[in-house]
C-alpha cells in the first residue's frame, strides 16, 4: 500500500473503533487481503482498547477476511453475525473452470474485489464468500461463468479445502545462509547479484510486507512473494552440508 492508501486504511479502522465505542454494537469491514489483514491485526493490537476484534472469511483457512470490532458481550455470537454468505456454484465436471474465470465474471459485473472473499475451485464445484448484498446480486443474475452454465446456491456451508486443492512445485537446494538474497536466488533460479537487485527494487514481500534489505533473515514457514516470479513458502530446513551450506526446501504455489 502507498502512504496515502495506508492513511485511508488506518482512518477507516479508527472510524470502526470510534463507532463501536459510541454505539456498543459490532462494526464490520469489507474483505481484506492477506497484507491488509496483517496490517489491521497489528493496528488493532495497539488501538482497540477494551474492544474485541476478530477476522473471519467464511471458513478456517480463508486468506481474505472481514474484520469485526465489537464489545465483549458479543464474543459468543460474533461469528454468526459476520455479514457474508457462502455461494456454491455447480457445473459439469468436464467443464474446467478456474479461479480467474470466476473472478473475471464478477469483475465484469462491476463487483469490487473488496466485496468478495476467497474463491475455491474444484471439479464441478466452486465456492466463494461474498458480502450479503453481493450474494443477492450474483444469485439473481449469474447463470454462466464465461460460456459455462452454472447453478448457484446459498444453502451450503464451505466444503472445499484450499489445503486439499492448492498445488505446489518443490524446489530444493543449498544456500550459503538464510539471508533473503540467498533464498530469492534459489527460488527464482538466478544469481545473488540479480536477486539483490530484485529485493532492492521492492519486488519481494515476506509474510505480506515488502522487504528491501538483502540481509533480512528468513525463517521456516515464511511466505515469500516475488513480483513477476511467483509465491513461495520456506517448507523446511534440512541441516548443513560438509561445505557448511544449508539445505532447504521451498514450495512454489502453482
Amino acid at each position: 500500500m502507498t502512504e496515502q492508501t495506508d492513511k485511508i486504511f488506518f482512518a477507516k479502522l479508527a472510524d470502526m473503533v470510534d463507532r463501536c465505542n459510541r454505539d456498543s454494537i459490532a462494526y464490520f469491514s469489507n474483505f481484506f487481503d492477506e497484507r491488509q489483514c496483517a496490517e489491521a491485526e497489528m493496528w488493532c493490537r495497539k488501538n482497540t482498547g477494551e474492544l474485541h476484534y476478530k477476522f473471519y472469511g467464511g471458513f478456517t483457512e480463508a486468506s481474505r477476511k472481514i474484520l469485526a470490532v465489537y464489545p465483549d458481550y458479543l464474543e459468543d455470537y460474533i461469528i454468526d453475525d459476520f455479514p457474508l454468505k457462502c455461494l456454491t456454484f455447480s457445473y459439469r465436471k468436464e467443464d474446467k473452470l478456474t479461479h480467474r474465470d470466476f473472478l473475471g465474471s464478477f469483475m465484469g459485473m462491476q463487483i469490487k474485489r473488496e466485496k468478495i472473499g476467497d474463491i475455491v475451485v474444484s471439479e464441478g464445484m466452486a465456492q466463494t464468500a461474498v458480502n450479503e448484498i453481493t450474494a443477492k446480486l450474483i444469485m439473481s443474475t449469474v447463470s454462466k461463468i464465461g460460456r459455462t452454465g452454472v447453478k448457484v446456491s446459498d444453502s451450503r456451508n464451505f466444503e472445499l479445502s484450499i489445503a486439499d486443492i492448492q498445488k505446489f512445485k518443490e524446489i530444493s537446494g543449498t544456500v550459503a545462509s538464510m539471508r533473503l538474497d540467498c533464498i530469492v536466488a534459489l527460488a527464482v533460479n538466478t544469481s545473488r547479484e540479480k536477486a539483490s537487485a530484485i529485493i532492492r527494487a521492492d519486488r519481494v514481500d515476506i509474510n505480506h510486507f515488502t522487504v528491501s534489505s538483502v540481509s533480512h533473515e528468513i525463517k521456516e514457514g515464511d511466505i515469500l512473494s516475488v513480483r513477476g516470479c511467483g509465491r513461495f513458502i520456506l517448507s523446511c530446513i534440512n541441516g548443513v552440508t560438509k561445505k557448511n551450506r544449508i539445505h532447504i526446501v521451498l514450495k512454489k504455489y502453482i
